[in-house]
């Protein structure tokens, strides 16, 4: 970013696991820069799930820096995670048809559950494999894969961690970090997103909210979705040395039921 310098702003990093976002100053602008977003951030942008795209630039070596609007708020607490507008823009985004069209243009396709699996048994170490509460739940996403049925394809974010969700001063919410997205099942979202943060005997009324019913079928797509992202997460801790982390995710999966 050594074109910002040149011309007098100041760069900052703004924390997060990749170390590939920073916060540009210059007098009394300030600017949220980042390498490497999401190649569909315009889109996100126009569609109001995340700050105002600002302006992108390649660089000589390939990459791409887009700058957004810096935005005052706080991140969402777990226990904020249970609420109407949480529900409401994760239906949205579900929902949206130009994130959907975008994707596709960028050459992106549905990932089925079959895919997700092989991935996940091909990036997890032997001695989490090793792991009983691992095999566990590696057995629950072998037996149920044949009633994987998604209701419908969608763009999904693919990390409901509390702390992608922003909420500014002005009372405006979004949903940022966006690197993981894929087109799949919405339960792929919702999973991981009730399983951590909500409490079981308040799903129904989360998901009337969101727009749908929990039927069996769905509870089963929901679970699965939940041990698949716990697992990556476990194993991602792991990898970036946060075992604390990795620890913790492992325990909670022998609460899921």
């Amino acid at each position: 970013m050594d074109y910002m310098f040149e011309k007098g702003w100041v760069i900052k990093p703004a924390g997060g696991v990749t170390g590939e976002a920073f916060l540009a100053l210059h007098n009394n602008e300030k600017l949220f820069i980042k390498r490497n977003s999401s190649p569909f951030l315009a889109v996100l942008s126009a569609e109001g799930i995340v700050p105002k795209l600002v302006w992108t630039k390649r660089l000589e070596n390939g990459d791409v820096i887009t700058a957004q609007q810096w935005i005052k708020g706080r991140k969402l607490e777990p226990e904020d995670m249970n609420c109407d507008r949480v529900a409401k823009l994760l239906n949205k985004i579900h929902r949206s048809k130009p994130l959907l069209s975008m994707m596709r243009r960028l050459g992106k396709t549905p990932v089925f559950p079959e895919t997700l699996l092989m991935h996940l048994e091909k990036n997890v170490d032997d001695a989490l494999k090793n792991n009983p509460t691992f095999q566990k739940a590696h057995h629950y996403l072998k037996t149920n894969i044949s009633r994987m049925k998604p209701i419908d394809w969608a763009v999904c974010h693919g990390d409901m961690n509390h702390n992608n969700w922003m909420l500014t001063d002005q009372d405006e919410l979004y949903l940022i970090d966006w690197e993981s997205a894929i087109i799949g099942d919405p339960a792929f979202d919702i999973g991981p997103l009730l399983y951590w943060y909500v409490p079981e005997n308040e799903w129904n009324n989360w998901l009337k909210m969101y727009g749908l019913s929990l039927t069996d079928e769905v509870r089963i797509r929901l679970k699965w979705y939940a041990y698949y992202q716990t697992l990556l997460s476990i194993q991602f801790f792991k990898n970036i040395g946060r075992n604390e982390d990795s620890i913790y995710w492992l325990e909670y999966l022998e609460k899921i039921k």
